[in-house]
């Protein structure tokens, strides 16, 4: 038997619960609220032993667990807030019984299974600052999960917690919720979009029935495909699959997603490859009605992946506008690459590439290359090294800026000329050669005409037309990006260029409110800093606009005014470059 007063320590993932309002519901309807109580819990506690968690302490409406994952602890948090909120979805306002949930990572007291200790005390803390219904958790805790979770999170600041020696950085989950329905739906967004004026649609994650976690990117890149290819149709509104992945991994309504994205359609489905074989099940529904407007389940061999999501795309694209034309059914086919291992290395490489980061940039350029050497004339995964060799120089990653830049003009001619009609890397290329001085504006308009509902031809031509000069389309063009995807986890590059933007139209105030967005959404994206940097030194505030410095150099120790233009793009940057001087930072 063991001692009940030995204590042993552990560094886990704490997870605090607690019943808003509990006092009130209790005074109000003891025997319904203990009832409702009793019922959530048993939700809850199932989540929590689903995602391999321990529950520890239990004290009335409160709930205290522990997990070996942070990953695990927050994706249980997300789930049980969905689940909790379809539990209240047909009570009074007065009668729902909601959860505030906080998750800390730290070092914590064991003792006869219970919990103790500051690791504890600041997730109990945090569960104070969440809202009914939703989930905050700790900076180490964001840091743990930010770039696996495609979640998006509101950066809470660094608060001053009750009775924590430490200020603790908190961040908002972006979580479905009964009560959160001003920032977690879409977050900072004034109003739900409204729906286009022609068919629209959101191609959820498809979930990977392969029982392997490894075949993950697998379902993610037959979705990704599915995307694209409806995309090309110019008669169909289509989600970007950023903002569509925001709801990976969730419980989700159909109608709420409609509401959120701003569309009509929503497809849904599951992919499970085995034994040399691929099945995709796909569901199309009315995201206004809840109708099923189409179902259907399609079986091939390996080797003929391409030609199922070909026949995915055109029964859904049928089952919406029945009178498309054969000629829009065939301008979605793709060329697609003959080594089918190549193709498998692409669909690893897309989720490295959209970390945005210089590990996942690495990554990405080290499988997209492995493709290559499968499959010299893959077009698409050519126009990605070489888009991935350009950030690198761009963002300040580079060690030898000179040879990566070299390398990504290289892969994105030789991407386009193997295919000159693809859209994506249309975009890519014209901001590449837009870089080198030569300022692509036709290139990039074509882009967008082959595909209006591409975020990264939208978000190329921005880039384009603002390093050209042209600053009122460049946000235009901004702005389209964002509304194709509005919940897109790199919306912060979008916001950057929207600022940078505004800094030359001398709309200082607008490039703060956009910088500031940005910082919220991506807080380490250097070129936030610059944005919000020069924007204060043009406003006279200079104690901000030297601590938007200050946070550049902490960010890349390195940077001089100099180097930055010789990276290329800032020709019309004059106003920006006055900005940058002017708070200071090093010529």
């Amino acid at each position: 038997m063991s001692d009940p007063i030995e204590v042993s320590r552990r560094l886990v993932a704490v997870l605090a619960a607690d019943v808003e309002g509990y006092s009130r519901l209790m005074g109000a309807d003891e025997v319904g609220t203990l009832k409702g109580l009793t019922e959530r819990r048993l939700i809850l506690d199932k989540l929590i032993v689903d995602h391999r968690g321990r529950i520890a302490n239990t004290a009335g409406d409160s709930v205290l667990a522990e997990f070996a994952s942070a990953v695990e602890a927050v994706q249980c948090a997300v789930e049980a807030q969905n689940a909790l909120a379809e539990a209240n979805s047909g009570l009074a306002p007065d009668r729902r019984v909601s959860f505030r949930i906080g998750i800390h990572i730290g070092d914590v007291m064991v003792r006869a299974g219970d919990l103790f200790g500051n690791g504890v005390n600041i997730a109990a803390r945090l569960q104070t600052l969440a809202k009914p219904g939703g989930v905050c958790i700790s900076g180490a805790t964001y840091d743990q999960v930010r770039k696996v979770l495609p979640i998006t999170f509101v950066d809470l600041g660094v608060q001053q917690m009750k009775n924590i020696q430490e200020p603790i950085r908190a961040y908002e989950v972006n979580a479905p919720g009964e009560a959160r329905e001003a920032s977690a739906r879409v977050v900072e967004a004034e109003s739900q979009p409204p729906l286009p004026d022609k068919p629209s649609i959101a191609v959820l994650p498809f979930q990977n029935m392969s029982g392997d976690p490894e075949q993950e990117y697998f379902a993610d890149g037959m979705v990704e495909e599915i995307i694209t290819a409806l995309s090309r149709f110019k008669s169909l509104f289509v989600i970007a699959r950023n903002s569509s992945f925001t709801f990976k991994g969730r419980s989700v309504n159909v109608k709420e997603v409609g509401r959120t994205l701003g569309v009509r359609y929503v497809l849904e489905g599951s992919v499970r490859k085995a034994s040399g074989k691929v099945r995709i099940t796909g569901q199309l529904i009315d995201a206004i009605t809840g109708a099923h407007i189409w179902a259907d389940r399609y079986e091939r061999d390996l080797a003929g992946v391409f030609a199922l999501q070909d026949e995915v795309t055109l029964a859904v694209v049928s089952a919406i506008q029945p009178k498309l034309l054969q000629t829009e059914i065939a301008m979605a086919a793709r060329r697609r690459p003959e080594n089918l291992t190549a193709y498998d290395f692409y669909l690893q490489a897309i989720p490295q590439f959209y970390l945005s980061t210089r590990e996942g940039l690495a990554e990405a350029i080290r499988l997209a290359h492995r493709a290559l050497k499968l499959d010299p004339r893959f077009g698409l995964v050519a126009a990605l090294a070489g888009v991935c060799h350009l950030q690198d120089v761009l963002w300040g990653y580079a060690i030898d800026p000179q040879f990566e830049r070299k390398e990504a003009v290289r892969l994105l001619r030789l991407a386009l000329s193997i295919d000159d009609s693809d859209p994506d890397t249309l975009a890519w290329a014209s901001l590449s050669s837009a870089l080198d001085s030569e300022i692509e504006i036709e290139m990039a308009d074509r882009a967008v005409a082959l595909n209006p509902n591409s975020f990264h031809a939208w978000g190329a031509r921005g880039w384009v037309y603002r390093i050209a000069g042209l600053h009122e389309e460049a946000i235009r063009s901004f702005e389209r990006a964002m509304r194709v995807s509005p919940v897109d986890p790199q919306l912060h590059l979008t916001l950057t260029g929207m600022g940078l933007a505004f800094i030359e139209l001398r709309r200082f105030d607008d490039a703060l409110v956009a910088g500031k967005k940005s910082q919220r959404k991506n807080s380490s994206f250097s070129q936030t800093y610059r944005c919000l940097a020069s924007a204060f030194a043009h406003l006279g505030r200079d104690a901000e606009a030297r601590e938007a410095a200050a946070r550049l150099l902490e960010d890349d120790p390195a940077f001089t005014i100099s180097a930055w233009i010789a990276r290329g793009g800032q020709s019309n940057a004059k106003l920006l470059i006055e900005g940058l001087r002017k708070a200071g930072l090093p010529e």
